[in-house]
C-alpha cells in the first residue's frame, strides 16, 4: 500500500470516522461500475485490491463448464485444464482485464460512486453513534439560524432544532450553549438528521432527573407531565417510600431545587402535584392552586368525563387563564373535565330524595375572551416523546 492511500484513508478515519475496510470496498464498488459503464462490459468482473502494491485490478470471474455457452461467464474444461489440471466443472476461474487506458472518465465515475459510499458511511456512522442519545439531554452548541431550524452542533455533527421545538420567546445566538432533548436520530437519502427540541415534555423529566436524585434513582417517580411550553407545566409525581413528601422533594426548600429548572426553561411555570390512585384526589390535585368542593364521574363503566365542582369564587382560578390551568389538568390526569360552580348544582338530600338536577353551564368573561359557555375540555392522552398541542 503506497504510503499516499495510507495517508488518504488515515484522514477519512479520522475525521469521518469510517474504517478503512469501508472505503476500499466503495472504491472496489466504483471500478467495477467504471469498468462496467466505459468499457461496456457484461461479463462477471470483481475488483481486488493488491495490498503491497497499493493498487486495484480488474478480474473477469469465469465459470468452468463442458460446453461454453457464453463466452463473457464460462470457460470451457479443456481451456481451465490447460490453466490447472486441478479444475473441475462448476469451478471459477478469474483473469486479469484491468484495461491499461482505464482514464479520466472511469476515474470520474469512480468517485461519484465513492463518494456516494462514503455518505452513506458517515451517515450510518452517526446513526450508530448518536441513535443511543435519543430521548435523553445533551449539551449543544447554536451555529446559526434561519427561519425553519437552530442549528446546533453537537459533537462532530450538526443537529436541527424546528420552529415548534424552540422554546417561545427565547434567542438562540451563535456560541450560545443550550441543553436539547434528542427527539429523533434518523436517516435519508440527503444524510444522517438528529432532531433536538426545547419544547417536548420530556425535556422537563429529564431535567428533573439531572437535577434531583431521589427522581434519577427512582425514589420518586414522574408519573405523567402535561406541558404548554414557555407557559406552564404540570408534573405529577408519587413514592412507595411513606417517609418521603414526593412534592417537596421536587419543589425544594423554598422552591430551591424548581427554581433550578424554572430558570433553565426561561421562567416557565412548574405546577408539582401528587399521583393519587383514586382518581377523585388526583384530579382535585391537578387542579391546584384552585380548590375543589366535589368531583363526580358519569355512571358507566371505565368513564373517562369527570364533574369537578370549585365554590363560585374558585371558578376562574380552577379554568385558569384562556382555560389553560383546567386543560393541563385533562392532559395530566387523563380525565375529560367539566367545571361547575357550586351555586349551580344542586346535591342530592340526605333522606335519598332529590330534584332533577339541572346544571347550568358557568359563564366566565375576561377583558381577554368573550364570555365562554359550556366551559369542557377534552381529555388528552400524554405522550412524553412528543409536543403537547392544544
Amino acid at each position: 500500500m503506497t504510503k499516499e492511500m495510507i495517508d488518504a484513508f488515515a484522514t477519512l478515519e479520522k475525521e469521518k470516522g469510517i474504517k478503512q475496510d469501508v472505503i476500499v470496498d466503495a472504491i472496489k464498488a466504483a471500478l467495477v461500475a467504471a469498468y462496467k459503464k466505459n468499457y461496456n462490459q457484461a461479463q462477471n468482473v470483481e475488483v481486488v485490491f493488491d495490498e503491497k502494491k497499493g493498487n486495484f485490478k480488474v478480474n473477469a470471474v469465469k465459470t468452468v463448464v463442458d460446453e461454453v455457452q457464453d463466452d463473457r461467464m464460462e470457460v470451457s474444461l479443456r481451456d481451465a485444464l490447460e490453466i490447472n489440471k486441478a479444475y473441475e466443472v462448476g469451478d471459477e476461474i478469474r483473469f486479469e482485464v484491468t484495461p491499461k487506458d482505464f482514464g479520466r472518465l472511469a476515474a470520474q465515475t469512480a468517485k461519484q460512486v465513492i463518494m456516494q459510499r462514503l455518505r452513506e458511511a458517515e451517515r450510518n456512522h452517526i446513526y450508530d453513534e448518536y441513535s443511543q442519545y435519543e430521548d435523553e439531554i445533551i449539551t449543544g452548541t447554536v451555529e446559526r439560524q434561519d427561519n425553519r431550524f437552530v442549528y446546533v452542533k453537537i459533537g462532530n455533527v450538526e443537529a436541527v432544532m424546528p420552529h415548534n421545538d424552540q422554546l417561545p420567546g427565547e434567542s438562540y445566538n451563535p456560541q450560545d450553549k443550550i441543553r436539547v432533548l434528542v427527539t429523533r436520530v434518523g436517516s435519508d437519502t440527503k444524510g444522517a438528521q438528529i432532531t433536538v427540541s426545547r419544547t417536548a415534555p420530556d425535556l422537563v423529566k429529564r431535567l428533573f432527573e439531572q437535577e434531583i436524585p431521589e427522581v434519577y434513582d427512582g425514589t420518586v417517580e414522574i408519573v405523567s407531565i402535561a406541558r404548554e411550553a414557555g407557559d406552564r407545566t404540570k408534573i405529577a409525581v408519587k413514592t412507595n417510600d411513606p417517609d418521603i413528601d414526593p412534592v417537596g422533594t421536587l419543589v425544594g426548600p423554598k422552591g430551591s431545587r424548581v427554581q433550578n429548572i424554572v430558570n433553565e426553561l426561561g421562567g416557565e411555570n412548574i405546577d408539582v402535584v401528587k399521583y393519587e390512585e383514586d382518581p377523585t384526589d388526583f384530579i382535585a390535585n391537578a387542579l391546584n392552586p384552585a380548590e375543589v368542593i366535589a368531583v363526580q364521574f358519569d355512571d358507566e363503566e371505565d368513564s373517562k368525563n369527570a364533574l369537578v365542582i370549585v365554590p363560585d369564587y374558585q371558578l376562574s382560578l380552577a379554568i385558569g387563564k384562556k382555560g389553560q390551568n383546567v386543560r393541563l389538568a385533562a392532559r395530566l390526569t387523563g380525565y375529560k373535565i367539566d367545571i361547575k360552580p357550586e351555586s349551580q348544582v344542586e346535591f342530592v338530600e340526605e333522606n335519598g330524595n332529590s330534584e332533577d338536577e339541572e346544571f347550568e353551564e358557568a359563564e366566565v368573561s375576561s377583558t381577554e375572551e368573550p364570555e365562554v359557555e359550556d366551559v369542557e375540555v377534552k381529555s388528552e392522552t400524554i405522550d412524553e416523546n412528543k409536543d403537547d398541542e392544544e
